[in-house]
């Protein structure tokens, strides 16, 4: 096991100049992530000196079978926190062959509001606060709650410490610092109402960084989980009945 460990945290800029580019797109759901690593000869601080690459988009919810070619175009960079070293997270959103955004790309048409020069003028800051809960991966039930059963009523839990009421502390924290290695502007965290239920927030940052950066969050957190064994949820309403649901709350100035 301890090789394995070694193999994983290689530093591959001792022996090399390559480095790995993970690239990342949202999928045919609107909100399932999808991931996949090339190498390149050397560090790229550029999205624009990035190559294109293409994916099965039948395999994504995003194209038919018998048409499957779905194009990536690399749109922002991220240091990459599992990698370390020189390599990097990549921010894409996907087109046809011929060049037509997919309609599940809703990047394309928010950066053509943003790159406005009356909207650039502007200079728009936004600030998100990203609600998610954790749950037991087998069961799809809550970190932290009796299985079949329920904690004690909400109220304790929001912003809460001690190991009866903040569930997952370690995979929230260890998702703050990645953000942070990687260059995402997280402002902060904390726990929320519902037990299980945490939030970190993004920002305050301008015009389609804003959603780059959430993304990007979102991704590293989802890495984080599949690490830890632990199930990340966005739905807004998770639990029924008289729980806290999860949002995205957006602050504009």
């Amino acid at each position: 096991m301890s090789l394995l460990s070694d193999l994983i945290n290689l530093n591959l800029s001792e022996s090399t100049e390559k480095i790995v580019a993970e690239y990342i797109w949202v999928g045919g759901s609107g909100m399932d992530l999808r991931s996949k690593a090339r190498t390149l000869p050397g560090p790229v601080s550029d999205p624009a000196k990035l190559p294109k690459w293409n994916y099965d988009g039948s395999s994504t919810d995003q194209a038919p079978g018998d048409d499957s070619e779905v194009i990536l175009y690399p749109q922002a960079i991220f240091k990459d926190p599992f990698r370390r070293g020189n390599n990097i997270l990549v921010i894409c959103d996907v087109y046809t062959p011929a060049g037509e955004p997919l309609p599940t790309n809703k990047r394309y048409d928010a950066a053509k509001i943003f790159s406005h020069p009356d909207v650039a003028a502007e200079e728009p800051w936004y600030g998100i606060e990203q609600e998610y809960t954790l749950l037991q991966k087998d069961v799809n039930w809550p970190l932290g709650w009796p299985l079949g059963g329920f904690p004690g009523p909400q109220g304790p839990y929001y912003c809460g410490t001690g190991a009866d009421k903040a569930y997952g502390r370690d995979i929230v924290d260890a998702h703050y610092k990645a953000c942070i290695y990687a260059g995402i502007n997280i402002s902060g965290i904390n726990g929320e109402v519902m037990p299980g239920q945490w939030e970190f927030q993004v920002g305050p940052s301008v015009g389609i960084s804003a959603g780059d950066e959430v993304w990007a969050a979102r991704y590293i957190l989802e890495r984080i989980t599949e690490m830890a064994g632990v199930i990340v949820s966005f739905d807004p309403k998770p639990i029924p009945g008289d729980w806290n649901g999860a949002g995205a709350h957006s602050n504009y100035r």
